[in-house]
């Protein structure tokens, strides 16, 4: 038996859902006096499910507290079988779980489940996205007059924009705060959360939709500072430059933005 054979049998033992290898693997093994083939084949198999469990876990505590262990377990695994580690590192076992919750459960349950698998993904994302210089105020202060009203600004890389309809905020803050676990509901009014990474710590918060509408304008749609301001004028009036100063410092201070090019 070639080794890259032996090679291939051994992963598809590993990711049979049963732990039983095929006659050629178990042949080309040999037992010790204390544990046979079969049986060691098994712990190998137990060990390597296990752990892919454990990441799956680790990577979506919040739906495992909402499904309880067994049936979290029996969706992870399920997945698992249908969308297997293709990449040597673990990190990324679970970026495709999101979209199997949608099409693996009914609607009811799928639906509000998936949007909370992407919230829950957002924070490895966020975590784990490159490093980059993003505005802080001083470099703001440090802009002259005629530089303010062409600024353009884009998203820091760690910045994670997430369109809820419904309160998977809230679900995911009641369990890291080890409070009452409330119901799956459907919002009133979607809602824009963004999750990002500062001074290696990761953060969230919830944005009005003005805001958020602000905040696409400038870092999606290529608004300048000048046309922020005429785009609030509608709403604001005089206090448009008001609005969109204190949102704009709001972000830096966040460390949301970076400087964009026109």
């Amino acid at each position: 038996m070639r080794l890259n054979d032996w090679q291939r049998a051994f992963e598809a033992y590993l990711l049979g859902e049963q732990p039983q290898a095929c006659a050629t693997l178990e042949d080309s093994l040999i037992g010790g006096p204390t544990l046979d083939v079969e049986t060691g084949l098994a712990i190998y198999h137990h060990a390597y499910q296990a752990r892919l469990l454990e990441v799956m876990g680790g990577d979506f505590p919040v739906i495992g507290h909402w499904l309880g262990d067994a049936e979290f377990a029996a969706l992870a695994a399920a997945y698992i079988r249908q969308c297997p580690s293709r990449h040597f590192s673990l990190r990324w076992l679970g970026q495709g779980f999101a979209g199997f919750i949608q099409g693996h459960l009914v609607p009811e349950q799928g639906v509000p489940l998936a949007e909370l698998a992407r919230l829950e993904w957002a924070f490895t994302l966020a975590f784990d996205a490159p490093e980059a210089e993003v505005l802080t105020v001083a470099a703001m202060a440090g802009l002259d007059a005629e530089q303010w009203p062409v600024l353009q600004l884009c998203l820091a890389p760690c910045v994670q924009w997430l369109d809820c309809r419904y309160n998977s905020v809230a679900l995911w803050r009641a369990v890291k705060e080890q409070a009452d676990f409330p119901q799956s509901a459907l919002l009133d009014q979607e809602q824009v959360c963004l999750v990002w990474r500062a001074d290696r710590v990761c953060r969230y918060r919830s944005l009005s939709a003005e805001e958020a509408w602000a905040l696409k304008g400038m870092t999606q749609e290529q608004w300048n500072f000048a046309e922020l301001c005429a785009e609030l004028a509608v709403t604001y009036a005089e206090g448009a430059p008001l609005q969109a100063v204190t949102w704009l410092k709001q972000w830096v201070e966040d460390g949301l933005v970076l400087l964009g090019t026109s």
